[in-house]
């Protein structure tokens, strides 16, 4: 089901670029970088990571003594391996994962487009468990629920896709702003549709920009493992994003009214 999600998607998006003849401005992510323990309310705890983008990356934290709340660790799109790349306000892009949360522990994980002041923490696309919530918040992302919107909810060691797409405008301005458009795919592809940015502090234009996610920003995923005293010593998180994708999508779109939407309509 996912494969036909990913190429789907990718098709129309390479169709809309071509007939907005829009130029490549962001260099192509050739691997992956984890920051561990953003978050280390339980430093003891035994964190095991497997980065092997863009196949897969796993990071399983397993509760060791003394326990905190919470342990977060997130990853990064890189262009060297070794630093986090950096996105620009007026990049357009895409990316994809596969997800799969599962364990003993409870937490949160998903996708990431963080923010320049919050470069590993705000901004997620957010799998939430035990209760299954889905959603999109912080940093500069517009609020998106799929839970309260659609009725979705995950459930724990099952696989999801999920999808961000950040697309540029013109004049990128109150007329036209930037959109994100959040895709999640339980078997069933969902869709937020493309949701407009709003203007951000114009004080800090230059050097950040408005109207968008603003210069830098961070791409990539997270996972944050709650409540680990009440897990107790030997629980444990573990997530899994496979299959990850990444498209330059060029820096201006055409303003054309031919929507992305009905673009991947074609491919269903």
């Amino acid at each position: 089901m996912f494969k036909i999600f990913k190429v789907s998607v990718l098709c129309a998006f390479a169709l809309v670029a071509l007939s907005a003849g829009t130029a490549l401005a962001t260099d192509t992510p050739t691997g992956a970088v984890v920051i561990e323990r953003v978050f280390n309310d339980s430093f003891a705890s035994i964190l095991t990571v497997n980065n092997s983008y863009p196949t897969v990356i796993d990071i399983n934290d397993v509760a060791a003594g003394p326990l905190g709340w919470a342990n977060l660790h997130v990853w990064r799109f890189s262009t060297d391996g070794m630093t986090a790349q950096q996105f620009n306000n007026t990049d357009g892009f895409m990316f994809t994962a596969e997800l799969t949360i599962s364990g003993t522990g409870d937490g949160e994980a998903g996708l990431q487009i963080s923010p320049w002041w919050s470069p590993n923490v705000d901004g997620r696309f957010n799998v939430r468990t035990p209760d299954g919530e889905v959603a999109c918040f912080g940093g500069r992302l517009p609020f998106y629920s799929f839970t309260g919107s659609q009725g979705v909810s995950y459930v724990k060691g099952t696989t999801v896709r999920l999808g961000m797409i950040y697309t540029t405008n013109v004049e990128m301005n109150m007329s036209m702003p930037a959109t994100i458009e959040y895709l999640y795919d339980d078997g069933v592809l969902h869709t937020s549709g493309p949701i407009p940015f709003d203007e951000g502090n114009p004080a800090e234009d230059p050097p950040h920009g408005v109207w968008g996610i603003l210069s830098p920003a961070y791409a990539g995923g997270h996972m944050q493992f709650n409540n680990m005293s009440g897990s107790g010593d030997g629980s444990n998180l573990n997530v899994t994003w496979g299959d990850i994708t990444f498209q330059d999508l060029g820096t201006v779109v055409a303003d054309e009214p031919t929507s992305f939407g009905n673009v991947k309509a074609l491919f269903r």
